[in-house]
């Protein structure tokens, strides 16, 4: 295997070839079954709060399109849930299938969604960069929300809207006046567990965040991440069918839920830019 990826020759079932951590007792993503998770009091409401003038570029990698964002001070942090401390945002990508039916990386008590989004963070207050947190058992925070197949998402769209820009890999464009917040469900209930990376490396790092509750995608927005090519200019074109890593052995983890209340996270999109209003609505 030359180079990882999601085809048949150097997909995630070689990625043990090269990276010995695919067997490692904290890899992601699982099979959440409901049923087993075990509720855990001492696990907080999710306090997200991101400031749409960090967010910089919007690029394909070959593996994803993800969108970036200045990370160099807390204008953009996670906190709450499970983590302690300011977890700073970093990027935001996708993973999608080859059919509308199947591309979540995670699973619900077997079922899967038609797409992932990964909203990625590093712990800002112990580290002093994202590559030294990506070594480290508590370095990342990713929050996952799932893609389920319905109505057409307006929010979603300003992304799929920059797709044809960027269709070959190393493409990138400025992106900017972007808060992922409105891409998050109204309501922040969700389940936790400690995992890693889905792509290599593949570093046990990852404090999970998996939200309950889906986000809409339509089909031609779905189409829209197929067409992306997974090769670059020049050479023979590619497409990026599918991007997802099935999920992997618990070996004793547990996901622990969060839902002893209705937490809501209004979203009200303002000038042009989005601001959240995070708070907890009493049972």
């Amino acid at each position: 295997m030359l180079h990882w990826g999601y085809e048949e020759d150097n997909g995630p079932s070689h990625w043990k070839e090269v990276f010995p951590l695919a067997n490692g007792d904290r890899q992601s993503p699982i099979d959440i079954k409901t049923q087993e998770a075990k509720y855990d009091p001492t696990l907080r409401p999710l306090y997200p709060r991101y400031d749409p003038s960090s967010a910089k570029v919007i690029l394909n990698n070959g593996h994803s399109t993800s969108v970036e964002f200045d990370d160099t001070e807390n204008k953009s942090v996670l906190c709450g849930g499970p983590l302690m401390g300011n977890y700073r945002l970093r990027q935001i990508h996708f993973h999608w299938g080859s059919s509308d039916d199947i591309g979540s990386e995670h699973a619900v008590d077997g079922t899967k969604f038609a797409a992932e989004l990964h909203v990625v963070h590093w712990n800002a207050d112990k580290y002093a960069s994202f590559v030294e947190a990506a070594c480290e058992a508590d370095g990342l925070a990713v929050m996952a929300v799932f893609l389920k197949l319905g109505e057409c998402n307006p929010q979603l769209q300003k992304i799929t809207d920059f797709l044809d820009a960027i269709k070959a890999k190393g493409k990138q464009h400025r992106f900017t006046n972007f808060d992922p917040s409105c891409l998050l469900p109204r309501s922040l209930d969700y389940w936790t567990y400690l995992g890693s990376l889905t792509t290599p490396p593949l570093l046990e790092s990852v404090i999970w965040i998996i939200l309950k509750e889906p986000i809409n995608v339509c089909s031609e927005q779905l189409s829209k991440f197929r067409n992306l090519l997974c090769t670059g200019e020049g050479e023979a074109a590619c497409c990026l069918l599918k991007n997802f890593r099935p999920p992997q052995p618990l070996r004793g983890r547990e996901a622990l839920p969060h839902c002893p209340s209705m937490m809501v996270f209004q979203v009200q999109c303002l000038g042009g830019g989005y601001v959240g209003d995070p708070h907890v609505l009493p049972q």
